[in-house]
Formats: C-alpha cells, structure tokens, sequence
C-alpha cells in the first residue's frame, strides 16, 4: 500500500514535476558534481545508484564526469522510470520506493538528492538502510537541512516535504564507521 507521500508523487505531481525538471542549467549542474565529488578519487566510482532518479538530470551529468562508470536507478513513478531506461544506459533499475528495493549488488556511489526530503518519515529510516545496505563506498545525501525535523507547505500540500538534519539521522542509526 502507497504512503500518502508515494500516492501524491505517482498519481498527483510527478508530470509537472517532470516538466519543472526537464530544462536544468547543465553547466551548473556539471560544475555542483564536480565540486560534489572533489575530495574523492573519482576513479574509485565505476557504478553508482540513483536513488529518485526521476528523468535523469543527475544521470546526464554523471554521465560525462564518470563516463565509465554504470548508472543504476531507484525510482517511484512510471513515467520518469521509462524515460530514464529510454534515455540512458542502465545497469539495474528497480521501480518502487527506495525502502522496497533490492538489487543484485552493491554499488560504490549511492545517493539522494532532494528524495529524502519528501518520504514518509516513518519510512526514512528503512530507506537509509537500504542506502547503507547497496552501497560498497560512498553515500551522499543532499538534502535539504534543518537542525530539527520540521514539515514545510509543498505546492500546497501538507505532509509532502520534510527537513531535517538527515546526515545526524544517518550516522546515529546505521553503522558508519
């Protein structure tokens, strides 16, 4: 059964929302992962996991700071899961929420960017163990932030976007050393 926050993405927002997304500086974008992944070798990172790809913006510039490296997606509605298959080599997808995914193995970049923010938050942590559980390397979680949990107002919905300090949340609950 859908969360109400599943529900609105699959059955209410994802069109427009994909419509928001479609045209994205890709110079911007190209430079934020650059800077993203700086600290790292990035030879490290010959596959990595995007968990919320929705129509691949991330993908598309992965795709040209890690050429070889193999995209795999976790994504919640239809529409934007095609297209990414359609638009881009995937190695392994999976359709559904990032909770409820399984994989056949771990990958050494697995990330979130703006997802977490809109999960049940009585699901968030299950979706971070599956996060720990898939990646061999690196998680990054970019997210919005607050120092205490907080709901704010989503294109005038209630219950649909969630701040929090989730890397805390992350460290304290799973595993990381």
């Amino acid at each position: 059964m859908l969360t109400p926050q599943e529900d609105f993405w699959i059955n209410k927002i994802t069109e427009s929302y994909v419509q928001d997304n479609s045209a994205f500086d890709q110079q911007l974008g190209l430079l934020a992962w650059e800077r993203i992944l700086s600290k790292i070798d990035k030879s490290d990172i010959s596959s990595y996991l995007d968990c919320g790809s929705n129509i691949g913006r991330n993908i598309s510039f992965l795709k040209t700071i890690l050429p070889t490296a193999t995209a795999n997606i976790v994504e919640l509605a239809k529409g934007p899961y095609d297209k990414c298959l359609q638009d881009f080599q995937i190695g392994e997808s999976f359709l559904g929420p990032i909770k409820d995914s399984r994989f056949s193995r771990k990958f050494d970049l697995v990330f979130t960017s703006g997802v977490l923010i809109h999960v049940n938050p009585d699901d968030l942590l299950e979706s971070m163990r599956r996060m720990y559980a898939m990646s061999s390397r690196y998680i990054l979680i970019a997210e919005y932030f607050n120092r205490t949990p907080v709901m704010i107002s989503y294109r005038g919905e209630e219950d649909k976007l969630f701040k929090r300090d989730f890397g805390k949340l992350f460290v304290e609950n799973l595993d990381c050393e």
